[in-house]
């Protein structure tokens, strides 16, 4: 019995697109928003607290309270498609504006917050901080 292994060839591995990083990465924070929402439910008192009109910490149910939070939630949703299709300038820039911007919500909504969504929000903040910087260190092309 011979005790020599043969090599099993590596694994394949492919390059995979700085788009479709950022894509993966939207994709991989709207998940952990919408289960931190519906884990939010719940919460003792958050049912209730919305049968009787109230948003939490925003006040009473409006039209403009749902839209701004309809608006704050879909930009995540969108830039799925978008860092796909956009020009890398441009996707570039909005991808670390954006990135920066949903990390600070995360950091403004934390404090307080119960372990379920404290450890969803350091998910979010790791993920949105990733997409900042795949977007700063977008490969650049090389001119011969």
């Amino acid at each position: 019995m011979s005790s020599k292994r043969t090599a099993s060839p590596a694994l394949e591995d492919i390059r995979v697109p700085v788009k479709l990083k950022l894509s993966a990465l939207w994709a991989s924070l709207m998940f952990c928003y919408i289960y931190g929402d519906y884990f939010g439910l719940f919460q003792p008192g958050n049912l209730q607290s919305m049968l009787q009109g109230q948003m939490g910490p925003l006040g009473p149910t409006t039209q403009g309270a749902l839209l701004g939070t309809a608006a704050l939630l879909a930009v995540p949703g969108v830039m799925i498609f978008l860092s796909l299709v956009l020009r890398p300038a441009v996707n570039r820039v909005v991808n670390i504006v954006l990135g920066l911007f949903y990390t600070g919500i995360m950091l403004i909504s934390m404090p307080g917050a119960w372990a379920f969504y404290i450890f969803l929000g350091v998910i979010e903040i790791v993920l949105s901080l990733l997409i900042v910087w795949y977007a700063v260190k977008w490969p650049r092309q090389v001119v011969p």
